[in-house]
């Protein structure tokens, strides 16, 4: 599968559990480390569980190996989901705004992924 097959996969796995404030970076001429970096929020860590397990269990149906590549729970309020060409990065709100990784890749060019989720 695609790079730009599984970031679809994985958003709309996030969208599917309203995830809040999806972004995707493209990362493609940045770094070496992945295709796409992609970020998004949580209201609470029961939903930021939620998000990464679903996330994690539609990339492996879609033929993606994140089993072994998941870091973090909700207890440290953020989930990194290494999926190869993708890094997926699940944060509770404090921690996001903390670690403002769209920030540090400010170079990484939006991806406009509004087409993957629902309206």
């Amino acid at each position: 599968m695609d790079s730009k097959k599984l970031l679809e996969v994985v958003v709309k796995a996030a969208d599917d559990k309203k995830a809040l404030d999806i972004v995707a970076l493209d990362m493609s001429e940045v770094t070496f480390v992945a295709d796409y970096f992609v970020i998004m929020e949580a209201m609470n860590s029961r939903q930021l569980d939620a998000i990464a397990d679903n996330i994690a269990e539609a990339a492996e149906l879609a033929g993606a190996k994140a089993a072994g590549h998941i870091e973090g729970d909700a207890k440290t309020g953020w989930v990194l989901i290494d999926l190869g060409d993708i890094v997926v990065s699940v944060f509770g709100h404090d921690e996001r705004g903390h670690f403002n990784l769209e920030k540090l890749w400010s170079d990484a060019p939006m991806v406009d992924i509004s087409g993957f989720m629902a309206e």
